[in-house]
């Protein structure tokens, strides 16, 4: 067995499930719902932005430069997986594929919560900076933001997708990795395994983004 994924991504990653889901439950309800809804809207803020900082500063397979590859790379592993390029490599961490769903999400998850600051439904639900823009901005963001909540859904529909045909394809199971954090190492993985040691910083790193949105957010509504 080798460690693959640090307590902070795992962290991460279900706390990121836990709260898109109630940002969808909140939405939805509306009404009183919406301060609720507002709130984990902040939260995926600085779950994003935790994740930017720690996809720099991070374990091994966290950091952006160790798994993030370019196109040549991408439609290489597109083709090995078709069966009509050379054998595919196996990553420990994400694979080129993967990585493409990682910075996806974090983009339109990152603009949800940003755009999500400046709306207004001109009802119940108003962004704490959504006085600070040009009502046709505000609008204008407001679309967006509705709009962009069905590209999420296209996105976590093919991360399901992907996750499914890893297990049932390729015998990978993806899902049981990010609960304990190791996963069996066949010779043919490319990749070292976590070294971990410095999970202390990611404390900081959390403390600081949660300050700096908390701070951000009252700031808007002290407007």
């Amino acid at each position: 067995m080798m460690r693959v994924w640090d307590i902070p991504v795992r962290l991460f990653h279900w706390l990121l499930v836990l709260a898109v889901i109630g940002l969808f439950v909140t939405g939805k309800l509306g009404g009183n719902w919406m301060e609720w809804h507002q709130r984990l809207g902040a939260f995926v803020l600085g779950l994003v932005v935790f994740r930017i900082i720690w996809g720099v500063i991070g374990g091994h397979h966290a950091r952006f430069a160790k798994f993030v590859k370019g196109p040549a790379a991408v439609l290489a592993y597109i083709k090995s997986l078709s069966g009509k390029g050379e054998a595919p490599v196996r990553y420990a961490g994400h694979n080129p594929m993967g990585a493409l769903s990682v910075v996806a999400m974090l983009l339109v998850l990152g603009f949800q919560a940003v755009s999500g600051l400046f709306a207004d439904d001109d009802i119940l639900s108003r962004g704490p900076y959504a006085g600070a823009v040009a009502k046709e901005v505000s609008d204008w963001l407001t679309r967006l933001h509705k709009w962009n909540s069905n590209v999420i859904l296209a996105l976590i529909g093919l991360h399901i997708a992907a996750i499914l045909f890893y297990v049932f394809v390729k015998k990978d199971n993806l899902v049981k990795p990010m609960f304990t954090g190791k996963k069996t190492k066949p010779d043919d993985v490319a990749g070292a395994g976590e070294t971990g040691g410095r999970y202390w910083s990611s404390w900081i790193v959390a403390l600081l983004v949660a300050a700096g949105v908390v701070v951000l957010v009252r700031s808007g509504g002290a407007r």
